[in-house]
């Protein structure tokens, strides 16, 4: 009876830990990072996103965790973008293919997989954890 009752106990818990997953919380691009620590970054130099690049990674993804998330340019080096019905997040292009947000905790990656069409969102929810979140989309539509 008693290996009964620990299978049913360890059961549990791996059923605990993944509806936790289920309810990450969305990525924050504006809270600075908090801590004990001074971090100091030298922001990275403005990158021109050519018109072409853009209508590559403009559009809707629909992220592995049930996110959706919608991209869009706004200047020649920044982009919008916005999960679900979240506040809009914008990031800089550091590379043609690369956009980090001011306050470095949320990074994008587009041009990703086989097809090109992959991207990968990186984001740390809590400052005060050592955790990054790594989501994956295909592209939904354009």
């Amino acid at each position: 009876m008693r290996p009964l009752s620990l299978l049913l106990s360890a059961s549990l818990l791996v059923l605990s830990a993944s509806a936790s997953a289920n309810t990450m919380p969305y990525p924050d691009a504006e809270t600075p990072a908090s801590g004990s620590t001074v971090q100091v970054i030298a922001p990275a130099a403005p990158v021109y996103i050519p018109d072409g690049m853009v209508e590559q990674i403009r559009g809707t993804y629909a992220l592995s965790n049930g996110w959706r998330l919608k991209v869009e340019k706004v200047s020649w080096r920044n982009i919008e973008a916005r999960i679900d019905k979240q506040k809009t997040m914008r990031l800089r292009a550091v590379s043609e293919d690369t956009f980090v947000s001011s306050n470095g905790m949320v990074t994008m990656r587009f041009k990703q997989g086989e097809s090109g069409d992959d991207m990968t969102l990186s984001y740390v929810p809590d400052a005060r954890l050592a955790q990054v979140v790594v989501v994956s989309s295909r592209m939904a539509q354009r």
